[in-house]
């Protein structure tokens, strides 16, 4: 996949941000996307050559290095303002094996943990990112050792839930924590004295109970009014008739209340019988990798009398992502998928880096 004139211009505007990141567990480079003009990647790591190659597409990459986690040393990193990682969901997502966070995947969080310690100088701006299930899984008790293993690093933090939903017709509610160096000065207008609209009842809980936890705090965006049908991809026509057989009574009576609709649907298994689940709330469903049947998600129209399905489209995924039109995607239909279904928003990443990141970068490193 070779740079288009738009990915490039991208690219300059990107590197000229004030502000320094790591990428740990980099992806498709959403979060770099959503971050341009505010902070740059000097060094990006990711294990998948696939997610690799849209990376390298889509920015100048000489800073990305494709490998194992387990193989870097902190000592040969560059040093940066900001550390963000994103690490692996699968021991903690409710559609995973919920191993827990020193599960297989998810434990891949500790490798960063212990990278950060042989850093000369370590970022004193840290960001994790990662499902709700970190906050609620084994009672809280995954996020506690998190928090703990940053405390012991000499950091405090807060996690906070932001959903894609506030941005785009998307439900994705995703776990922020940030967390800043112990004798960092905080600006006030970032934190509040109490739980407020980022945090979600497992994160009350914690808060309440832990040390070294701030209540990040800002004002709420206004709600962006967009719909399933401004993201529809008009190249994708490959219909599947069959599947509409697996509705639901209940959704089939409702689907035909409406005289147009554009839906989503995801195939799960009910009391032994495969379905296809429909969604009235106006938002796709949660985005997931492309592995089995249940993780792919249909798009459902109704105009007229006519109700058509068929599986949603790569470039359908990356706008609900936030990813522009000019973002390059692979070939394949399965990296398209995998690429956006396991990447952060990008007009989240953009928030958190508007509200958070920046201002506490400005105070950090005054």
């Amino acid at each position: 996949m070779l740079m288009t004139v738009e990915a490039l211009n991208h690219a300059s505007t990107y590197l000229h941000s004030e502000w320094t990141m790591h990428e740990f567990f980099a992806g498709s480079g959403l979060v770099a996307y959503g971050l341009q003009g505010m902070f740059h990647p000097v060094w990006a790591n990711d294990v998948s050559e696939r997610k690799a190659a849209i990376y390298r597409a889509n920015f100048q990459h000489s800073h990305f290095v494709l490998g194992d986690i387990c193989k870097i040393r902190g000592n040969t990193i560059p040093y940066a303002h900001m550390s963000w990682a994103s690490f692996p969901c699968q021991d903690l997502s409710l559609a995973g094996s919920l191993g827990g966070i020193h599960g297989t995947r998810s434990g891949l969080v500790w490798e960063w943990l212990r990278i950060l310690q042989e850093m000369e100088r370590r970022p004193s701006i840290l960001l994790v990112e990662n499902v709700v299930g970190l906050l609620s899984s084994s009672h809280g008790h995954n996020y506690e050792v998190l928090h703990s293993a940053l405390s012991g690093l000499g950091y405090k933090c807060g996690a906070m839930v932001v959903d894609a939903s506030l941005f785009l017709p998307h439900s994705r509610p995703r776990v922020f924590i940030i967390a800043v160096e112990e004798n960092a000065s905080i600006p006030d207008n970032l934190v509040s004295k109490e739980p407020n609209w980022l945090h979600n009842k497992a994160a009350i809980l914690l808060g309440k109970r832990l040390e070294k936890w701030i209540w990040w705090s800002t004002e709420k965006p206004v709600h962006q009014d967009m719909s399933l049908h401004d993201m529809m991809d008009d190249e994708a026509y490959v219909y599947n008739e069959k599947v509409l057989t697996l509705i639901p009574e209940k959704h089939l009576e409702k689907l035909q209340s409406y005289e147009n609709l554009v839906t989503t649907a995801y195939r799960r298994t009910r009391n032994g019988k495969q379905c296809l689940e429909l969604r009235f709330d106006g938002l796709a469903g949660c985005l997931r990798t492309p592995e089995g049947g249940s993780s792919k998600q249909f798009v459902v129209t109704k105009y007229g009398d006519h109700i058509r399905a068929r599986l949603m489209s790569p470039r359908e995924a990356a706008r609900l992502m936030g990813a522009p039109d000019t973002y390059i995607l692979p070939n394949s239909s399965t990296d398209g998928y995998k690429a956006m279904g396991d990447a952060v928003a990008v007009p989240v990443a953009q928030f958190i880096g508007e509200k958070f990141l920046v201002p506490l970068a400005k105070a950090v490193y005054k």
